[in-house]
């Protein structure tokens, strides 16, 4: 089993960078919570660990006690940035990092970028610096800076679920690729799930699978006032108005 440590920056009393109507701390928390999520439900053999799940404030040195004492694998620390300028993402490494430290930033900095890009976000790069979280951590340990919350064209992004989704799943893509995580058999990622609308409203999912999209007949049918009856013997659906 495999023990991922999330560190949401910040919390509490310590709001961290604000401006354009966000709080870094409540950022933060949301991506780490749906890293959580989605990273236990899509892979198998991994738990997920956390900081803080709540808004309450940690001191550094508590932060980084409690996953070494969990015997935690990676750290990953999120964070979002502020100082204006162009905004954008960039990660940090420890800057005496071990090789460990160094491939983990190189993987995830990778795969976020690529979950992002298309929305136009800048790519500031890989860097090293003398950072609490990545220094006192006994495991690989990477910090990342998920857009400017005092830059308006960022702060636009941050403000979107499309963009906070792809932050998620870069976050999510990095860590399995680096631990080697398998996908659970059957599992629906964000990808192959599909919002399913009858009459303005939304009912159960559907699933993308090879190109075919299937959808919940059942649930549909009864959106519409049909009845749906099912023949196991035969493996037949049939749908009535009648």
């Amino acid at each position: 089993m495999k023990k991922v440590w999330i560190d949401a920056g910040h919390g509490g009393k310590d709001s961290g960078a604000t401006g354009n109507g966000l709080q870094e701390k409540e950022i933060v928390l949301a991506v780490s919570l749906a890293v959580k999520k989605r990273l236990e439900a899509e892979y198998g053999d991994v738990q997920v660990l956390l900081s803080r799940s709540s808004d309450v404030f940690l001191e550094l040195a508590e932060r980084t006690h409690k996953a070494n004492a969990a015997g935690a694998d990676i750290l990953v620390s999120i964070h979002c940035n502020a100082g204006g300028g162009a905004g954008g993402f960039e990660s940090y490494r420890y800057t005496s990092a071990n090789s460990g430290s160094v491939k983990l930033q190189n993987v995830i900095h990778t795969e976020v970028m690529s979950a992002i890009k298309s929305f136009g976000v800048i790519d500031r790069g890989e860097k090293a610096a003398n950072l609490h979280m990545v220094r006192e951590s006994k495991m690989p340990a990477v910090l990342t800076e998920n857009l400017f919350i005092d830059v308006a064209a960022d702060a636009a992004k941050l403000k979107r679920q499309d963009v906070m989704d792809s932050i998620v799943l870069g976050h999510v893509n990095g860590i399995a690729k680096y631990l080697g995580l398998q996908k659970k058999e059957g599992a629906v990622t964000v990808e192959d799930k599909v919002n399913v609308i009858v009459n303005g409203k939304q009912i159960a999912d559907g699933k993308l699978e090879n190109g075919v999209t299937y959808v919940p007949l059942r649930a549909i049918g009864e959106a519409l006032g049909a009845k749906v009856v099912w023949d196991n013997k035969t493996k037949t659906a049939t749908v009535t108005t009648e």
